[in-house]
């Protein structure tokens, strides 16, 4: 089956049409990102945002941290760690960590510690390699990783977590670490296309982890003391959770999901929940094939935002700046691509109203470029990582005209 006849059964599938926009060409054809300025307007409320280029050169960028003395650290995907300073990106990077990089991943998120200041440390995920079996060319998973940044290098640099997700199964990577109020940190573990897995509490493929900042368990995880479910697990049957962000007034988590062809989601995790992969999903796989047969089950939990066709969505925050005070309490969510359509990335701005219902908004598309991560900086401004061979980090804000 052709790119083109998958995308179209994703549509038919869901009773929709398939026209001429969702043909893919045969190749993925390269989108250069210009040098800038831009000045684009969007909607509800109208307005004019200005684009520019903070540094290019980056390559395959995963995850983004602002350090308090107003650098940026970079994650790129074949385990460089990259530093920002004054604008500039350093030629050298900071740190190498050595991981199993794959197509899908590799040196991915990182994140500094609430008393980073004081302690220095970075944690990152990473897809860490093990020994192939015999008969097998790949062996992995996707472990938690840190080191302490003294201004100009990593040291100490170790594992604090490694998963039982280790996988044969090249691909299928992903992932996010987030730090809670309370110290502790959210770690996202993969699918490994290995989708039933997902379901087996009694390993970490598909699920969300809840640790302390030195890898041990919190005694309050909803898992802890069972015989049935392993007890870093904080929820689990998920695909891929490639954003996470705390609802600024709620103080839930809310993760962003990728589904296969379609069924992308956005959750709101509860401890101990169900989020149903592969037993519920919206999404069909790349055969064209329905994943699950049902769309809703009493024991799991259903997304409250869903993509059909798929977005590919990545990094994911609430705004709570004031820079742009109309977009308070906005989610933003980076979209490598729409449909599986080269040059279709963007940022898309979802806003609720009163009742749950939602507005959306794709922001930079005439860009054409995939979008890795998108992160409300110290400044209140946007910054937006593209992907890819020849990436850049990008700043967003008002012009102050309608």
């Amino acid at each position: 089956m052709t790119r083109s006849s998958r995308v179209c059964a994703v549509f038919a599938a869901l009773g929709l049409a398939c026209t001429a926009q969702v043909a893919a060409p045969a190749a993925a054809p390269e989108f250069p990102l210009g040098n800038g300025p831009w000045i684009f307007s969007t909607q509800q409320p109208v307005q004019q945002i200005r684009v520019s280029v903070v540094t290019k050169g980056l390559k395959h960028p995963w995850g983004l941290a602002f350090l308090p003395n107003g650098d940026m650290l970079v994650a790129e995907r074949r385990g460089t760690l990259r530093l920002i300073r004054d604008g500039k990106l350093q030629a050298e990077p900071v740190a190498n960590i050595p991981t199993a990089e794959a197509a899908t991943g590799g040196l991915m998120d990182i994140a500094l510690h609430p008393q980073f200041a004081t302690n220095g440390w970075v944690y990152f995920a990473y897809v860490k390699g093990g020994a192939i079996p015999s008969g097998a060319q790949y062996n992995a998973t996707t472990a938690l990783g840190r080191g302490r940044f003294d201004g100009s290098r990593l040291h100490d640099v170790k594992d604090i977590f490694v998963p039982q997700a280790w996988s044969t199964a090249p691909g299928g990577h992903g992932a996010r670490i987030l730090f809670a109020r309370d110290g502790t940190l959210y770690f996202s573990q993969p699918h490994r296309r290995e989708p039933a897995r997902a379901q087996d509490t009694m390993g970490h493929v598909g699920t969300l982890l809840r640790v302390n900042d030195d890898g041990s368990v919190p005694k309050d995880n909803p898992f802890v003391g069972s015989a049935t479910h392993l007890p870093e697990i904080y929820s689990f049957g998920h695909r891929v959770i490639e954003g996470m962000d705390f609802h600024p007034q709620t103080g839930a988590l809310w993760a962003s999901e990728h589904g296969p062809m379609g069924g992308d989601e956005v959750n709101i995790i509860k401890p101990g929940g169900n989020y149903g992969w592969p037993l519920l999903t919206y999404g069909i796989d790349y055969d064209g094939k329905p994943v699950s047969q049902r769309r809703w089950r009493e024991d799991l939990i259903e997304p409250s935002i869903i993509w059909v066709p798929s977005i590919a969505p990545s990094g994911t925050m609430f705004y709570t700046g004031n820079r742009f005070a109309q977009w308070k309490g906005n989610l933003f969510v980076g979209a490598l691509q729409v449909a599986r359509i080269p040059g279709t990335g963007h940022v898309q701005r979802i806003v609720f109203n009163e009742n749950g219902e939602q507005y959306r908004e794709s922001l930079l598309t005439e860009l054409k470029q995939r979008v890795r991560d998108v992160k409300q900086g110290p400044d209140g401004l946007l910054y937006v990582l593209t992907e890819g061979p020849e990436a850049a980090l990008l700043k967003v804000e008002p012009t102050g005209k309608q």
